[in-house]
């Protein structure tokens, strides 16, 4: 089965995401750190037990990793938004199996004292347009959310947005059991969450 686990919200430069989170919600990022293996850096939000959001970008001090970086970044362009959603799993290879083609190859990887596989596409971009959500399996008991302090933000919906959205239903039925989840047909694909906060519900997109 997979499970929620976070949202990464893309950005050109780290900063400008962190304050277009931050200016949305109306709660301050904490720090994150960096992904040597992947050339970016990130800063972090809790949203409860066992699920968090990360803004994401390339980091212009790290040497370029050689290959695509994730969640498609060598491409990312526009304004800050949520660019995918990462689901969680106890078997990354089995999950990867059932996946579509080009969800990824599983690499280890590690920030600081957190170790994790995460399948990661050759090309950088995940099924779907990016609509079918990272695997993840971490490694251990640390998880990045029992170390952020909670401010009282929690998903209410995520709503998952791309015109083949009943085929993607499909190939995540019976895997993922969350009806804060909604797979929607439009035209072109995006995110868009449904996040209470302490000043009350908000949205990013």
């Amino acid at each position: 089965m997979l499970v929620l686990d976070h949202l990464a919200v893309a950005a050109a430069a780290l900063g400008d995401g962190a304050a277009a989170v931050e200016a949305a919600l109306g709660v301050p990022l904490s720090p994150g750190g960096v992904h040597p293996h992947m050339g970016t850096h990130n800063r972090l939000l809790s949203l409860g037990p066992g699920e968090y959001l990360e803004v994401i970008a390339i980091d212009p001090a790290a040497p370029p990793p050689g290959r695509p970086r994730w969640f498609d970044l060598d491409r990312f362009e526009g304004a800050p938004r949520i660019a995918n959603w990462i689901a969680r799993c106890d078997d990354l290879a089995a999950e990867v199996a059932r996946s579509p083609a080009g969800t990824g190859v599983a690499h280890d990887l590690a920030r600081g004292d957190y170790r994790w596989r995460m399948a990661i596409p050759d090309d950088g971009r995940l099924p779907f347009d990016g609509a079918f959500p990272a695997l993840i399996a971490w490694q251990g008991a640390l998880h990045p959310s029992a170390a952020l302090p909670d401010l009282g933000c929690r998903l209410r919906r995520l709503t998952v947005f791309h015109p083949r959205a009943d085929d993607l239903r499909r190939v995540l039925a019976g895997r993922i059991d969350d009806p804060r989840i909604v797979l929607d047909h439009a035209p072109a694909p995006a995110l868009r969450a449904e996040i209470d906060t302490p000043a009350g519900p908000r949205v990013l997109e």
